[in-house]
């Protein structure tokens, strides 16, 4: 079979046996998060037709205005992965705590644990800018029978087995790593089928965008104003473009198609970063390892990070990997 003829499902098949340690769970929780997101994208495509724009009247653990597309997004993955019997657990950005899933025999024989930012971007929902779903998925730790604890969720990110986004745009794209690379499917809403539409992602080792809210750059700790000012200097391939949407899903794909780096650091403003350590940058560090890009905190590899709480914010740099190298640099003579 041509290879971008291949449907998500044909390929989640076919490569079902490199998951390791999995007997069909792995492949099933993928499966459901392609069906949410088909449900999601719905939703959204229609947005602007229904009243399910704007705030839904309450705030998420962190202090953020829910909207209304948000929680939508939130019941609805978390109501597939617990319908479908497949996971232990799940964390959400939109969640205090982790919710404890056990099988309708009342076992919790399962042993996967989802952490997932439903709707990154939202407050971009109501100028029709592309938004997007994060997810990661860690095996447990715990003993299988037992309900999971806290333990399961503050995993550092190597351990993660998959991990991907689902991006609302143009067109929607899930793309996704178990650890063999980094693989992108469009959906054909005509039919409702994902296919193969850019296999084997890679990010470029240079790149020329530079992907941060510079409104905030008074905010910035040196190393990053420095390496702001180095992109822009006229010399060797620089200036640099500048390209920020202010949706990570968004920001993130392009350039990984495109080649750059994204950065949220730390601020005045937002001390520990703004981030979410396991809800959004682990997940997207692994995918960006997996493209041969790096993810870093700045000084220290995102993936390495022992979690300590679940909603912990870190500080994100993320993209090519000669560029990323080179903001750590600059942040390292700042210190």
């Amino acid at each position: 079979m041509e290879e971008r003829n291949r449907t998500l499902g044909e390929f989640i098949i076919e490569h079902q046996n490199s998951f390791q340690y999995s007997t069909g769970e792995l492949s099933r929780i993928i499966n459901s998060i392609r069906l949410a997101a088909k449900v999601v994208n719905y939703k959204v495509n229609k947005a602007g037709l229904v009243d399910i724009v704007g705030a839904a009247g309450e705030q998420n653990i962190q202090g953020e205005d829910q909207q209304k597309l948000d929680v939508y997004a939130n019941e609805v993955f978390i109501q597939t992965l617990i319908n479908r019997e497949i996971v232990c657990g799940i964390g959400s950005e939109e969640n205090d705590d982790f919710i404890t899933v056990a099988g309708s025999d009342n076992s919790h024989n399962n042993k996967y644990v989802v952490l997932m930012d439903p709707l990154d971007g939202s407050s971009n929902i109501d100028v029709n800018v592309s938004v997007g779903t994060i997810f990661s998925v860690f095996r447990r730790i715990t003993p299988v029978g037992t309900p999971v604890t806290i333990e399961d969720f503050l995993q550092p990110g190597v351990n993660q087995v998959a991990a991907g986004y689902v991006i609302y745009g143009t067109s929607t794209m899930l793309v996704y790593t178990t650890g063999h690379g980094v693989n992108g499917f469009t959906l054909n809403p005509a039919i409702g089928t994902f296919y193969l539409s850019h296999p084997n992602m890679k990010y470029s080792e240079d790149g020329k965008i530079y992907s941060i809210n510079e409104g905030n750059y008074v905010h910035f700790p040196q190393g990053v104003k420095d390496y702001i000012k180095y992109c822009q200097l006229e010399e060797g391939d620089r200036p640099y473009t500048s390209r920020y949407i202010g949706s990570l899903v968004s920001d993130f794909h392009r350039n990984m198609i495109k080649g750059g780096i994204y950065l949220y650091p730390t601020s005045s403003k937002a001390p520990n970063g703004k981030l979410r350590l396991l809800y959004e940058c682990n997940p997207m560090a692994f995918i960006a390892e997996q493209a041969g890009g790096k993810a870093s905190d700045g000084f220290k590899r995102i993936m390495e990070i022992q979690p300590t709480e679940l909603h912990q914010r870190v500080p994100f740099f993320c993209g090519s990997k000669n560029m990323v190298e080179k903001a750590e640099e600059f942040m390292t003579k700042a210190k």
